[in-house]
């Protein structure tokens, strides 16, 4: 049987960048409609090294939304339904699961945890958003945050900036 290379498409793409993002971390904070797609597509792409964190389950609202959310999957945690799906796309990912609430005192050592490259900040609750945000601009790591849309509908608002 021959062998395909599932990054086939990816390399051609992306050239020689193909290495750099195989080496590349990244850490995803929160895993509900906008980090649990990041989670997928950034494995996808096939980074080399995922760190993913969420201590919420799945909810019967969730499936409306989320990549992670189907009726088999209510009450699961969505950390360990989404490094199970991650690592059936890419089984050699190396994959850190912190199934946990990210507040201020635990967001120093979770950005510590490992050299990350990418911070993606998917997180609903505003206090530990923030100081997410400020430490990894004080550890000057660069970040993506999604701010809240919840019940939102005009899309001509989105705002993509620099804070």
């Amino acid at each position: 049987m021959e062998t395909i290379d599932w990054q086939e498409r990816t390399k051609l793409l992306i050239k020689s960048n193909s290495e750099k993002l195989s080496q590349s971390r990244v850490l995803i904070v929160g895993l509900g409609g906008v980090g649990g797609m990041a989670a997928e597509m950034i494995c996808r792409a096939g980074i080399g090294k995922l760190t993913i964190v969420d201590n919420d389950t799945i909810h019967p609202s969730n499936i409306n939304r989320q990549i992670l959310a189907f009726h088999s999957n209510v009450g699961k945690s969505k950390s360990q339904v989404a490094a199970n799906r991650l690592l059936d796309i890419n089984p050699k990912l190396e994959l850190n699961v912190f199934d946990m609430y990210v507040k201020d005192e635990n967001i120093v050592e979770l950005l510590k945890a490992d050299s990350f490259d990418y911070v993606v900040d998917a997180i609903d609750t505003i206090a530990p958003k923030v100081y997410l945000l400020y430490n990894a601009c004080k550890f000057n790591i660069p970040i993506v945050s999604s701010m809240g849309a919840g019940g939102k509908t005009n899309a001509s608002l989105v705002k993509i900036d620099d804070i």
